[in-house]
């Protein structure tokens, strides 16, 4: 399959087994983390939803989403009897997730982050060009993960996920590490005007860097992930401590579901985060 990257800088490494497809960040590499992002390569779904969808709100049989969950949680190594799962509504709601949740699935309804400090407790979010924003607090041993589309970065979901973990568990952003998940890069994301003063009347003359003109008429490209970026460093972060994507779900939709790049018709990415 012929991948195509947003950057000359890789950020992710491919991985496989028994047929599955999924990608680490090497961010994580040294932390006693799992973090695995899925592709659609390996599962049991069909049509738009081939392969691996990991969603049941997309269309998909039950029993196919089920067997998905089987197959992904059997290659990446972790026990999906006590997954976590998000239930996501372009929101800022981050659920702090207890060994009491465990196996529960989604937990609460209208929940677009999940925290945790219980080891072998995996959590899970679901993305098809939307952000993943990936957290790992070294010195407290936290992990949190969160679903950041537009809504979720005008609304900087990043900044209140580490406030969260801060109130939660102590967390000081000097201490964590970042990764942004695989999404739709600047030159696939055409948006409105409505949306360009979204972002800059909430980030003022900065949003202006994360836009480009497009070819029609009061509409721009946006770049979403530096977006995400800006409001993890404006929260206290080092930059250096954050790991851009280096995919595009849209400009690979045969790799990654892509909204846009299928208008509406696809599955759904996960990402799952465990402690060890």
């Amino acid at each position: 399959m012929n991948i195509k990257y947003r950057t000359n800088k890789r950020t992710t490494r491919e991985n496989k087994k028994n047929g599955v497809t999924w990608l680490t960040y090497d961010i994580f590499e040294q932390c006693h983390i799992k973090c695995a992002v899925s592709t659609r390569l390996g599962g049991v779904s069909e049509g738009y939803l081939g392969t691996m969808n990991m969603s049941t709100t997309r269309g998909d049989k039950a029993e196919y989403v089920e067997k998905n969950h089987e197959i992904f949680a059997e290659a990446v190594g972790y026990d999906r009897k006590r997954l976590v799962m998000s239930d996501q509504i372009h929101e800022t709601t981050v659920l702090r997730i207890d060994e009491a949740d465990a196996g529960k699935g989604v937990v609460r309804r209208g929940v677009d982050g999940l925290m945790t400090d219980v080891p072998k407790l995996p959590l899970m979010t679901f993305y098809a060009d939307c952000v993943p924003l990936m957290f790992y607090d070294t010195k407290h041993h936290v992990i949190a993960m969160s679903h950041s589309g537009w809504r979720g970065t005008v609304m900087r979901i990043g900044k209140i996920t580490l406030q969260r973990m801060h109130e939660e568990y102590g967390t000081l952003p000097c201490n964590v590490a970042a990764a942004i998940g695989p999404s739709i890069c600047q030159s696939c994301y055409e948006v409105d005007e409505p949306l360009l003063e979204a972002f800059t009347g909430e980030f003022g003359s900065e949003a202006e860097k994360w836009f480009l003109p497009s070819d029609k008429e009061a509409h721009y490209l946006l770049d979403l992930a530096a977006a995400c970026r800006y409001t993890l460093i404006d929260a206290g972060m080092d930059e250096a401590d954050i790991a851009m994507p280096d995919l595009c779900t849209c400009c690979n939709p045969d790799y990654l579901f892509s909204h846009r790049a299928s208008n509406g018709k696809r599955g759904n990415l996960s990402v799952v985060m465990e402690l060890l």
